[in-house]
């Protein structure tokens, strides 16, 4: 069994990273309840785990981990109205995240709640995560964005954590 796997654990959250982020676009672009969307993408059958996909990982390696995308998702509606304007102040002058792109919008959320509610998760671990999340959705400078955003926010909430970085 996998649960006590740590490489399959770390694949599994990232695979509910993505999948909350696609989860937040569609409650912002279809307005469509939370409830619903966590059904949705939670609602995933039992995948045989000696089966393997195209490089030799177990498929249930790349399931996401449903507790945590239902985390994830009911954590950033809950606290949208605190951590939007977190997510203004680390934009750029003239910026403010109504402007943004929706799945870098949904990005920037995502990341800023793991970084606000999640002190069991590393700010350069969530850093990263998202900024891998925003490399799948875009070839522009949107990573870049996701990086310094989140790398502020990261600073100024966790500062223990970054003393020792410039």
């Amino acid at each position: 069994m996998s649960a006590g796997n740590p490489k399959i654990q770390q694949k599994q959250r990232s695979a509910a990273r993505l999948a909350a982020v696609q989860g937040l676009y569609q409650m912002d672009m279809a307005s469509t309840g939370i409830a619903d969307v966590i059904r949705d993408l939670t609602a995933t059958p039992l995948r045989d785990t000696a089966m393997s996909d195209d490089q030799g990982e177990d498929i249930e390696s790349n399931a996401p981990d449903t507790t945590f995308l239902a985390e994830l998702l009911r954590g950033v509606v809950r606290i949208q109205r605190d951590i939007d304007p977190l997510i203004d102040n680390q934009l750029a002058a003239g910026w403010r995240l109504a402007r943004v792109d929706s799945t870098l919008r949904a990005i920037l959320r995502a990341g800023a709640y793991e970084l606000t509610e999640r002190s069991d998760v590393p700010g350069r671990v969530v850093i990263n995560e998202y900024i891998e999340i925003a490399r799948a959705f875009f070839d522009g400078d949107e990573p870049k964005v996701v990086n310094g955003v989140l790398d502020k926010l990261a600073r100024r909430l966790r500062p223990d954590e970054f003393k020792s970085s410039p």
